[in-house]
């Protein structure tokens, strides 16, 4: 085991998110059919579709790069709301690692943290207002102990947004109507850490 990774751990990883969103894109749809535009689902295998391409075809040479450059292309390839989200997410904690060839899951919680906060900050939400942040506030908690502790968190975070009411995105248009469907942003989160879990048992990193 090692509590160290670098550029490529998070190569493989984001690959990882790519094919789990791909599995799941058609569920992430559907629940983005009861709430929203019913395209997240088809948005989010596009840009991280394009996001595993680039880095396959200009490796970063820094974690930090790596989130950088697959936040930079999300911003420019995902419609909606999600790309500018995501892509914020992963290129601020990008920025956050800055050039450090090698890190731990503690520095990438402190990164992935600011990206949350700036994910906060740019779609105006908070935890309990029915968005992806209900499973990233959580997550990026669990991961400060565990990638599984980030995992069961974000999870949970999302099965959570069950019963509130939307208050911030196209949802929060449906008012009590959007009481009883899972939030899709949070769903999607929640694939993010499923994956770094998945990574960090095959790659022996803890």
């Amino acid at each position: 085991m090692t509590e160290t990774f670098g550029a490529g751990f998070l190569v493989r990883w984001l690959a990882a998110v790519a094919e789990d969103v791909d599995r799941e894109a058609d569920r992430l749809t559907e629940l983005d059919s009861a709430i929203g535009d019913a395209d997240h689902g088809a948005n989010l295998r596009r840009g991280f579709a394009a996001v595993t391409e680039i880095l396959a075809k200009e490796p970063p040479a820094s974690p930090g790069a790596v989130l950088t450059a697959a936040g930079r292309q999300l911003i420019s390839t995902v419609g909606g709301a999600s790309g500018p989200l995501y892509g914020t997410l992963l290129r601020r904690a990008g920025k956050t690692l800055g050039e450090d060839a090698q890190v731990t899951r503690v520095r990438l919680a402190e990164a992935l943290g600011a990206g949350v906060a700036a994910v906060s900050q740019l779609g105006g939400a908070q935890v309990g207002d029915k968005t992806m942040l209900d499973a990233l506030v959580p997550a990026v908690e669990g991961l400060r102990s565990s990638y599984e502790a980030a995992r069961t968190a974000a999870d949970g975070g999302a099965l959570a947004t069950v019963p509130l009411q939307a208050r911030k995105g196209r949802a929060s248009y449906l008012g009590e109507r959007s009481i009883g469907h899972q939030d899709p942003g949070a769903t999607s989160s929640a694939l993010l850490f499923a994956a770094l879990a998945d990574t960090a048992r095959t790659e022996g990193v803890r």
